[in-house]
């Protein structure tokens, strides 16, 4: 018997099949006017194995959003899961997988040589204590060091 397909296309993705770290397309949707925006599963932890503390989740979300804008001005959002093991990369246009690495490295390479967390205080975040650069760096180091996996979505 097979399940009913869910309307989020996340939840009908076999989390137990897959092999963290990775970059997956997740979704492609043609707008009514013909404009294309794609949607990229950016995963840095096993699913129901590992996470991101949140602090270390919000700190790249905000330094990936600011810094991602430095090399395409195609980005749309940046956007965490709430599982904590990734986050959700939308671009406007098509995008290969090697193009959408190409800038995850870039931006991530950024935050290797942050000496701030962008926008991390009270009247430009809703918690503005809840972050850490060193976590962020050390999420962002480890993802880097596995770059030749990130191809690879299935165990």
């Amino acid at each position: 018997m097979t399940e009913a397909r869910m309307n989020v296309e996340s939840f009908n993705l076999d989390h137990t099949k897959v092999k963290a770290p990775y970059l997956r397309l997740a979704d492609r949707k043609q707008l009514p006017a013909g404009d294309v925006i794609v949607k990229y599963d950016v995963r840095f932890a096993q699913p129901n194995v590992s996470h991101l503390e949140m602090p270390v989740v919000h700190s790249i979300e905000h330094l990936f959003a600011e810094k991602s804008r430095n090399h395409s001005s195609q980005v749309i959002d940046f956007s965490p899961m709430g599982c904590q093991t990734g986050f959700y990369l939308i671009l406007q246009g098509e995008h290969s997988v090697d193009d959408v690495a190409d800038l995850v490295e870039a931006t991530l390479s950024d935050v290797l040589t942050a000496t701030e967390v962008p926008a991390a205080n009270e009247t430009q975040c809703g918690w503005g204590a809840n972050h850490t650069l060193e976590g962020a760096q050390e999420a962002a180091r480890a993802f880097l060091a596995q770059k030749d996996e990130w191809r690879e979505v299935f165990a």
